[in-house]
């Protein structure tokens, strides 16, 4: 059968000096240090060859606290190989709280029992019982009881009759033995306790099974500790020889480092861990996909304006103020400050007559245009808003040079193609869940030039995958407000087996870029995709909350490997 030992640590060591005792310097014959102690412990004959003693007896001969014993002292003389140990795993076993109590009177069964049994007529109804030993043990012992079939249930009159004249409280006996176990003064101090509940104080054996029904009912608490057992090692002859732990000058100069013993430098040792910060994956990546852009020859656009206004956000990108997603229930909306302004009057008016009457080759959406709602403050819902505002300084920039008459502007046929990037945080009224939050990040990138088409757009998308590591792409046509024609991106993943929704991309409409005064031919090409999504791929995340939030564990963040997109030359 498995048994369980039992080591008693308390009496070995309690008559010794605990650690932090200063005291504990000054052991054994009075004088010298714990090494010296246990050194000395060691030099008695009954050592000689290959005795050896457990470090529980060695902590009391040298009246040290064992711990205190195995920190210091013992791990020095052993990595000076003056002795050798070897670790040992044992199991000390204490009574909680309640097995302490059940130990004095009784199981719960067992107090049910005598109880029942003492009542007039062998039988007690159940309020009786309670009033007398309380719900607890009357529940834990009328289950307990009527499972040995010590007792009797009558459920008409809720009455409880013995079936029994005697019982064998074997828990009591056996928390009992384990009680007597503890306070033994011998090592190992242990009892046996057999299913049978038999106390037998000679064995230091447990039988696991009692254990297990004992720690089941949380009567006992069992917990691992180690100790060692300790013999003499290859250098205990030159134990008390002076050991330098390196060379100095007056050694030099005297000429002592002749003479004198040298710890041995151990080169392998690893050094102590410094303290220093790390980065979050998901700035690991972003700067994978900084560099994938600057390669490219994109420049960043400053993307610092979380609070942003419903024009930038949506009304210049020609979306219709009833669209659903400006609804609350998807955009974050500002109490304070409640309205923003919007400085250009010229370019206001022109964005409210392109969605009430059109232009530009459209009919627009033909809807009483609200300014009011137009500068309602928002948490921007997507980067666009950044490259709406991007593309309308861009064109405030072309109409000032056209103007520049006194040399050195520009023909107004000359139009200088620009390529901007966007990483940075938006926010949406989602509902939480293991792929939603209400916060995330969005990587756009647009290309503004004459004469660009679907051709171009798909090209610049394959270079930019491409460098991804994603060859294998697919295009499917799709809406979106402010782009015509509109894309979702699709690549294929190897290790899911399938096709997997990478990204949008789209050519922004005339009625976007018209009213910002861009010229005719000048075609805006633009894509976007998550930046949590490919994280999530890259580290086996499965909950993105475990990526972006609260729940981030730091020591993951801490041990997360360096990130390498699969760029190619």
């Amino acid at each position: 059968k498995n048994r369980v030992e039992i080591i008693r640590m308390g009496d070995s060591v309690g008559a010794g000096v605990r650690a932090g005792d200063s005291s504990s310097l000054a052991v054994g014959s009075g004088t010298g240090t714990v090494e010296d102690s246990v050194i000395g412990v060691f030099e008695g004959t009954e050592f000689e060859g290959d005795s050896s003693i457990d470090s529980v007896e060695l902590a009391r001969r040298t009246g040290v606290d064992h711990q205190m014993l195995v920190d210091s002292a013992l791990k020095r003389l052993v990595a000076r190989n003056v002795l050798v140990s070897q670790p040992t795993s044992h199991q000390s076993i204490t009574l909680t709280a309640e097995g302490a109590k059940y130990c004095t009177e009784g199981s719960p069964e067992a107090q049910l029992f005598r109880a029942v049994a003492a009542s007039d007529g062998g039988s007690l109804a159940m309020d009786a019982a309670e009033n007398a030993l309380g719900k607890d043990v009357v529940k834990i012992g009328m289950q307990n009881a009527l499972k040995r079939k010590w007792l009797a249930f009558d459920k008409p009159t809720r009455a409880l009759s013995t079936t029994t004249n005697e019982i064998q409280d074997d828990v009591a006996n056996q928390l009992e033995c384990l009680r007597i176990s503890a306070n033994s003064s011998n090592k190992p101090a242990a009892a046996s306790i057999s299913s049978n509940g038999n106390n037998n104080s000679k064995s230091s054996d447990l039988d696991e099974s009692v254990l297990k029904t004992l720690k089941q009912r949380k009567l006992v608490a069992l917990k691992t500790f180690k100790t060692f057992v300790v013999r003499r090692g290859p250098a205990f002859s030159s134990a008390r020889a002076e050991v330098a732990a390196e060379l100095t000058a007056e050694m030099l100069q005297s000429g002592a480092w002749e003479s004198v013993a040298f710890k041995p430098y151990n080169f392998t040792a690893a050094g102590k861990d410094a303290e220093a910060g790390c980065l979050h994956p998901l700035l690991k990546v972003r700067e994978q996909f900084r560099m994938i852009f600057v390669q490219m020859g994109f420049s960043e656009m400053p993307t610092d304006r979380y609070v942003e206004s419903s024009f930038w956000n949506f009304d210049a990108l020609f979306q219709p103020q009833q669209h659903p997603a400006r609804d609350a229930h998807d955009t974050f909306f500002l109490s304070a400050p409640a309205s923003a302004r919007v400085d250009d009057a010229a370019y206001l008016q022109r964005v409210r007559d392109v969605h009430e009457r059109g232009g530009y080759g459209s009919l627009g959406y033909q809807y009483k245009w609200s300014e009011e709602e137009a500068k309602t403050t928002i948490l921007r819902t997507h980067t666009t808003a950044v490259s709406s505002r991007m593309l309308y300084q861009l064109a405030r920039e072309l109409e000032n040079n056209n103007n520049n008459t006194g040399g050195g502007g520009k023909s107004a046929e000359f139009f200088e193609p620009r390529k901007y990037f966007s990483i940075d945080r938006v926010f949406r009224n989602e509902t939480l869940d293991a792929t939603h939050l209400a916060e995330f990040h969005q990587i756009e990138g647009l290309v503004a030039a004459k004469g660009l088409s679907l051709a171009e757009l798909k090209g610049v998308i394959g270079e930019f995958f491409r460098r991804m590591g994603m060859t294998r792409l697919r295009f499917k046509p799709a809406h979106n407000p402010y782009t015509e024609p509109s894309m979702e991106i699709f690549s294929y993943h190897e290790g899911l087996g399938k096709w997997v929704e990478v990204g949008n991309s789209g050519v922004f409409r005339p009625e976007m870029l018209r009213p910002m005064g861009l010229p005719e031919d000048v075609r805006v090409i633009a894509w976007g995709l998550s930046l949590e999504r490919p994280a999530m791929i890259m580290y086996g995340i499965k909950n993105i909350r475990e990526l972006f939030g609260h729940k981030v564990d730091i020591a993951t963040i801490r041990a997360n490997p360096m990130c390498r997109l699969g760029m190619t030359a």
